[in-house]
């Protein structure tokens, strides 16, 4: 074998060492046809394209627990070096929490708390946001904005969620203190964060002659149906304050158009790249946090283009 054929095999030989090294994530996420979520899933491929030594394989867990457990075994069983999950309900994840960490891999809850969050091993970790002040950032200012007196309309996300129960509770909360006792919650309904179902919860509040002034949705996807279905009405969206949480892509293009009156950021793209980076920490025992907070923003009209290229 010549010189030039010597060092070619060479070259090959140590790449595919490179490639059998790599840390190798497994990500289950509660699906991918939710938009936040895709921007949660960018941020970790973002993470990932960032730094060579890193493999990201995903999963679809089809907002099915069962499938995410499964998905979380196969994991195991093929030797990720870490696991990522986002839940598809707290309630299940103390059975994921148990088996990745008698299987010694790392694991990170990202953006879906899990219930096990003050109970986790050193093995886990969580990246969210604290939801205690997603729905009282939203709701100080639909206060605010309706100085104190009005007729609220809540829209919830389902109520297996940490999210939705978190930010329904901080609405209530808020609603309750003095200054803002004065708008009254005439209804709550479930639309599980879909804008089709919030728009048929919202066309069916309104054919029913309910008369209210806000609109507090969970999500900027059901708020927008909310608001979808206010316009095909012969009520004036001009005379109605909707509050969304997020800040998608949608959500701020609503406000842009006059539409949404309130959102709150929740960063996921900083959500996916923190996820990322302590899966690889804990795998090279670097020390992480427990519990890694990325802080909610309001957004308004008035501070709405700081948040337009995010």
């Amino acid at each position: 074998m010549n010189k030039i054929n010597k060092i070619a095999l060479l070259l090959l030989s140590v790449g595919t060492i490179s490639n059998a090294q790599a840390t190798n994530i497994g990500i289950s996420m509660t699906s991918f046809d939710n938009p936040f979520l895709n921007i949660l899933i960018n941020g970790m491929k973002s993470a990932d394209q960032s730094n060579d030594d890193i493999t990201l394989q995903f999963e679809d867990a089809n907002s099915d627990i069962g499938r995410q457990l499964n998905q979380v075994q196969s994991f195991i069983a093929s030797g990720v070096d870490a696991i990522i999950v986002n839940a598809v309900d707290g309630d299940s994840t103390m059975a994921i929490t148990q088996m990745t960490n008698e299987a010694g891999i790392p694991l990170v809850y990202v953006n879906h708390p899990p219930i096990d969050i003050n109970q986790l091993p050193d093995t886990a970790s969580f990246v969210g946001s604290n939801e205690l002040d997603s729905g009282t950032l939203q709701t100080e200012e639909v206060c605010r904005l309706l100085n104190g007196k009005g007729n609220a309309l809540v829209i919830i996300g389902p109520l297996e969620n940490h999210a939705a129960l978190t930010r329904t509770k901080d609405v209530e909360k808020v609603l309750s203190r003095p200054e803002c006792s004065g708008i009254k919650i005439l209804d709550k309904q479930v639309a599980n964060w879909s804008r089709t179902q919030a728009y048929d919860l919202m066309t069916n509040w309104i054919t029913s002659g309910i008369e209210f002034n806000t609109v507090i949705a969970n999500n900027d996807e059901m708020a927008i149906g909310a608001i979808q279905a206010i316009e095909a009405s012969s009520l004036n969206i001009d005379n109605i304050v909707v509050a969304g949480i997020d800040a998608t892509a949608d959500g701020l293009a609503a406000m842009r158009s006059g539409e949404l009156s309130i959102t709150v950021f929740q960063n996921a793209t900083k959500q996916g790249q923190v996820a990322v980076q302590t899966a690889y920490k804990m795998v090279h025992g670097d020390p992480v946090d427990r519990n890694l907070w990325v802080p909610f923003e309001l957004v308004t009209k008035q501070n709405l283009s700081q948040y337009s290229s995010k």
